[in-house]
């Protein structure tokens, strides 16, 4: 598995809301920067934290990782997964890439921030997230770093969010 820097340009955002909340937390997609951060910030208070991934290796790698207030699961089927929320957090990082828009939609109201990693203009090929952005009264891009990621928000007023 490959490991870039480019990986984490998210750190930044989920950092920040993992700050601004006290409650459950969603992972769509498992990664080398994302679950140990997630992890490690939800270890003291037992926060519950659930993570998926669609890629077994994906799965394995965190496998250590699984707690009582931690879940690490494999998904075979993204219309067959139950993410109602309510949710305070959610990243979106996982694959296939068409899947994203599908699942950011499905929690449109059901989280209080949903982050989006690799949000650039450019890469909206892949992930058509333009598709969905209507679906939110609030937006952040933070494009200090590249991919670009965006907090996204029916609940939170993002008007003056700075990292």
């Amino acid at each position: 598995m490959k490991v870039s820097i480019r990986y984490g340009t998210h750190l930044p955002i989920l950092q920040k809301v993992i700050g601004l909340t006290t409650g459950p937390i969603l992972e769509l997609g498992t990664g080398f920067y994302s679950t140990p951060l997630l992890h490690f910030a939800c270890l003291p208070t037992k926060r519950r934290l659930v993570s998926y991934d669609s890629d077994e290796g994906w799965i394995k790698n965190f496998k250590d990782c699984r707690t009582d207030f931690h879940q690490v699961n494999f998904v075979a089927n993204w219309d067959e997964l139950d993410i109602t929320g309510p949710w305070d957090v959610v990243l979106v990082d996982h694959g296939p890439d068409s899947r994203r828009k599908i699942e950011v939609s499905r929690l449109a109201n059901e989280a209080k921030y949903i982050i989006l990693h690799d949000s650039d203009p450019e890469n909206d090929n892949l992930y058509k997230y333009s598709e969905i952005y209507s679906k939110f009264k609030y937006r952040f891009d933070y494009t200090e770093c590249k991919p670009n990621t965006t907090l996204l928000s029916n609940f939170v007023d993002l008007h003056d969010f700075k990292i």
